[in-house]
């Protein structure tokens, strides 16, 4: 017999995946509605925190709240603009360092040898000079743990020596003249952080001061560059912004001001929620009378920028090199409880002329068009040819004497210098690529030490090397490692490898970078372009 159909049997599973369904949609609909009233409030962020809410109160697993907390921060930032930046606490420290103008540590200058570290040098009246470490050590041993022969990581190495003032570290040391380790305790103490990096006559009548950063200390290393020049009977300057990337605005205004009449108009910001400021020179400048011409490459950035702009716009100063880079979005540091901090850009800057000094970004994207611009300068011309920096007719703007300069991104140079690849032959590539240049001084150093930590000026040093076949043992050098050129291919750029090779030594002496730069002034083509015009102005 049939079994009798019960509707009961079928209706009650419907009814149960009905109710399930009326909840779950009903759940979803009281949060929407939640959401939605809250989100309706008319507070910009509501929705941003609302959503952190449910989060925190409804996900299923444990949310690692820092975790999600700095991503986004690091997100949310990175939508807004290139320059606006988040900070790990981890990594404040290392981001400060260098604009701060010191760091607690030993005070030396090393290198990694395959898998040692030997000391290249050492800061006069550091800590490392005070417990009697010397040029050429090796460091064998740092607190009893052997570090040689581990090729362990340059970054690691650091670590290791650094710490907080007033902290010791026990240092094992191969020293040449002594059969047995050497051990030193050193008390780790404040290191200063050079910004401005050298300064010399690089003639008779012309000095030179390179800056590499603007920290807290620049304006203070700048005036003691420039007292000294001037006590040397400098008559021009050429300040070298090549590859700085800026750092105070402070520093960089009050350099401008060492040039400006009292009154000129330096640079003004300006910003949605940032009134314009403007910031004059106030004082009588220590080279007020002094003509300068200013380097400047697609290195030089931010405050660079702004040195550049308030001379060339105020007719003051020659810009000579490549177009510079274009940052001019104004930052403003946020510290947090934590230790860690942001950059937010709250205003732009603008040259005295009116020139914006940003060039054009897509807000919203990953900036990739933004930081390949660098390249893309290579591969339409403009590394080679002034006629291929695109200028805005739009963006045309006059300088005090009514000379045309141009906004959209960038200082443009008055004098135009290409990228010099003339001598970047096969060969040149070769050595280049196995940093041979380095490898080799590192060694004639090493050979040279006792002579070499004796020099006390430039003019020894020179003379010492000038007496040394550095060409004919490093193209033999060079054979060793693999690498063989045509006599034309060495001709072709054996200046410039003499002269690297020559400041890689100098760098390893006491002169430290006083007996690096020098050597390079005679293959540098823009230093050489701006001492011409600057003294060919003086003839005339």
């Amino acid at each position: 017999m049939a079994k009798r159909f019960d509707k009961r049997k079928i209706m009650l599973p419907l009814m149960l995946l009905g109710v399930l369904t009326l909840g779950f949609m009903l759940g979803v609909r009281v949060q929407e509605s939640n959401l939605q009233r809250h989100y309706q409030t008319g507070q910009k962020w509501n929705k941003f925190n609302t959503i952190l809410n449910y989060i925190d109160k409804g996900y299923v697993d444990h949310i690692p709240h820092k975790e999600i907390e700095e991503k986004s921060i690091t997100l949310m930032l990175k939508s807004l603009d290139p320059h606006s930046v988040y900070i790990p606490a981890s990594e404040m420290e290392k981001a400060s360092e260098s604009l701060e103008g010191n760091f607690d540590g030993i005070g030396i200058m090393f290198n990694m040898s395959l898998d040692t570290v030997i000391v290249m040098n050492i800061i006069v009246g550091g800590p490392s000079e005070r417990a009697g470490i010397q040029a050429g050590d090796r460091i064998i041993a740092v607190n009893d743990s052997v570090i040689a022969g581990r090729r362990i990581p340059q970054d690691s190495v650091m670590r290791l020596l650094r710490g907080k003032s007033g902290s010791k570290v026990r240092l094992g040391l191969k020293r040449m003249s002594e059969k047995d380790l050497v051990a030193v305790t050193v008390t780790r103490g404040k290191i200063p952080v050079k910004s401005v990096d050298v300064s010399y006559m690089t003639t008779p009548r012309t000095g030179y001061i390179k800056i590499s950063r603007f920290s807290r200390s620049t304006c203070k290393e700048f005036r003691e560059a420039s007292r000294k020049l001037l006590n040397a009977s400098m008559q021009n300057l050429v300040l070298d912004l090549r590859g700085n990337t800026g750092g105070y605005l402070e520093e960089a205004i009050e350099i401008a001001n060492e040039f400006l009449s009292t009154g000129d108009l330096i640079v003004y910001t300006e910003g949605r929620n940032s009134k314009r400021k403007d910031y004059h020179a106030d004082q009588h400048g220590l080279l007020l009378n002094t003509p300068v011409a200013v380097l400047v490459d697609e290195g030089s950035a931010s405050a660079s920028e702004v040195l550049a702009g308030a001379l060339q716009d105020n007719d003051r100063g020659l810009i000579v090199g490549r177009r510079s880079f274009g940052k001019g979005l104004v930052q403003e540091p946020v510290l947090f409880n934590d230790g860690s901090g942001m950059r937010l850009t709250v205003a732009r800057y603008y040259t005295p002329s009116g020139r914006c000094i940003q060039r054009p970004y897509n807000a919203n994207s990953e900036y990739d068009d933004y930081y390949l611009e660098m390249q893309r300068r290579y591969e339409h011309g403009e590394m080679d040819v002034m006629d291929s920096i695109k200028q805005n007719d739009s963006l045309r703007y006059l300088t005090r004497n009514g000379k045309a300069v141009y906004g959209g991104g960038g200082i443009t140079p008055d004098i135009f210098v290409p990228f010099d690849t003339l001598n970047f032959n096969n060969y040149y590539m070769k050595v280049l690529r196995r940093n041979l240049v380095y490898k080799f001084a590192l060694q004639f150093s090493e050979a040279n030490r006792p002579v070499l930590s004796k020099m006390k000026s430039f003019a020894d040093l020179s003379k010492y090397l000038r007496r040394k076949n550095l060409i004919g043992n490093f193209t033999t050098y060079a054979a060793s490692s693999g690498v063989t050129g045509s006599w034309e291919e060495l001709r072709a750029c054996q200046k410039l490898i003499s002269a690297q090779i020559k400041a890689q030594i100098g760098r390893s002496t006491p002169l430290d970078d006083e007996g690096f730069y020098p050597f390079l002034d005679n293959v540098d083509d823009a230093l050489q372009a701006a001492v011409k015009n600057l003294e060919k102005k003086a003839n005339t």
